[in-house]
């Protein structure tokens, strides 16, 4: 489905989760955990500007356009407050909605958002990525198994897909970063949940920086390290992920 410029899919009943991914994914990233999460409520997963099957406007990139757009969405659809669910990039992007928008939001999930030593800003496409770009699908799924064994089967596909769909005119546009997660947070009274991992395992986030979020919430805070896992949990302890965020939700 569309609205404006961004390409949405619709998942189980009733929307009560909106589901914001990470950079150079796209919503179908989401796929592998779906039916977890939508046990409890419908999900809407969005493909980021210039991510997925989004496009790519003319306007700057960064944490603020991507609330927004998330923000436009939700406007759009006329939801009740959802639950938002983001990673790294997605992560920011929902922190900065929940703090310009509360009425949108019921409560957040942030699986490892970039915290306050870390920034998604680059002059050119990263090199890691312009690699897979150049491989095609086959390559590239191989290329995903052969640096994350420990993942499901299900994930290499979507991952895959997402590195050849991201635009790469999106590095022709100006960056603006948005506000930091801990400005988010400050403003952000609704109930939160952090999932991170582990620094040495690939994770952004340290003890002291979910200490330093905890700190900063206006509102009731919980933060969960997940041991073994890297940046992106839900991939690596797929079952500590969903069952952390089922937890959370029916509480």
């Amino acid at each position: 489905m569309r609205t404006a410029h961004l390409a949405w899919e619709r998942h189980g009943g009733e929307p009560g989760l909106l589901l914001l991914h990470g950079f150079s994914d796209s919503g179908a990233c989401w796929d592998p955990v779906l039916a977890e999460l939508t046990a409890h409520a419908g999900a809407i997963t969005l493909d980021a500007r210039g991510h997925g099957s989004s496009g790519l406007p003319e306007a700057p990139t960064g944490t603020a356009a991507n609330a927004a757009d998330a923000a436009l969405l939700l406007d759009a659809l006329g939801l009740p407050p959802v639950v938002v669910i983001g990673h790294s990039m997605g992560a920011l992007a929902a922190a900065a909605l929940a703090a310009a928008r509360p009425e949108l939001v019921r409560a957040l999930v942030l699986e490892d958002p970039p915290g306050p030593h870390h920034t998604l800003a680059a002059d050119a496409m990263p090199s890691w990525l312009a690699e897979l770009q150049a491989l095609d699908l086959d390559a590239r799924i191989a290329k995903g198994r052969a640096d994350n064994p420990g993942w499901p089967d299900a994930e290499y596909g979507p991952w895959a897909v997402s590195k050849g769909e991201f635009d790469a005119r999106y590095y022709d546009l100006p960056y603006e970063p948005g506000p930091p997660l801990l400005t988010s947070l400050a403003a952000v009274t609704c109930p939160t949940l952090l999932i991170y991992g582990e620094v040495s395992r690939g994770g952004l986030l340290a003890e002291t920086d979910a200490e330093d979020c905890a700190d900063a919430a206006a509102g009731p805070f919980t933060a969960l390290r997940v041991t073994g896992a890297g940046h992106c949990v839900r991939r690596d302890y797929p079952a500590a992920f969903t069952a952390a965020v089922t937890d959370f939700l029916s509480e």
